[in-house]
């Protein structure tokens, strides 16, 4: 179901497609090979990863927890795998990447960063009951509004992932 794209060609998946195994240490994932067939939707979902999760204020551990959290939420076993291999690399352990799932965050996070944590996870499910006053109790824990939205962007790639994955059935490659 994955389009196999020949490096050799030059076409524009193929470029994206180097940039991103570059990007992962030789190996592209498999939800960004399905893209391959539309190289415009894989060059921005790429530009946006980027933006998104290698770039920014929030640690790459913040935001690989809530890619992990928003893909458990969504019930995504791609991107659960995904983004537990990258919390493993990041040196969480399993046991801790279970009990994230159960709301248990890691020690080493603020309480700024638990709190973007839970605001994301309760933008993706419950986005209609957030109101003003959950938007003050983080400016109130010193959270700055472009780390909410950093947070926010976080949840909202990984749901298009989410759904991406899930509806074309992308095979599990980490």
């Amino acid at each position: 179901m994955l389009q196999e794209v020949n490096h050799a060609t030059g076409s524009p998946s193929a470029t994206v497609l180097l940039e991103i195994e570059k990007a992962f240490g030789g190996h592209a994932p498999n939800v960004f090979k399905a893209y391959a067939e539309h190289p415009r939707l894989l060059a921005a979902n790429w530009g946006k990863f980027k933006a998104v999760m290698l770039q920014g204020k929030l640690r790459r551990k913040v935001k690989e927890t809530i890619a992990m959290l928003i893909s458990y939420d969504n019930r995504c076993k791609y991107c659960i795998a995904a983004h537990s291999a990258a919390l493993r690399s990041l040196k969480v352990s399993d046991p801790e990447i279970a009990a994230m799932h159960h709301g248990t965050l890691p020690d080493d996070f603020t309480h700024q960063e638990k709190a973007l944590v839970k605001f994301a996870r309760q933008a993706n499910t419950h986005w209609h009951a957030i109101g003003n006053a959950d938007l003050q109790a983080l400016f109130d824990l010193d959270i700055e509004k472009s780390e909410m939205l950093e947070a926010l962007g976080v949840m909202e790639l990984f749901i298009a992932f989410n759904r991406c994955a899930d509806v074309l059935g992308v095979e599990i490659d980490f």
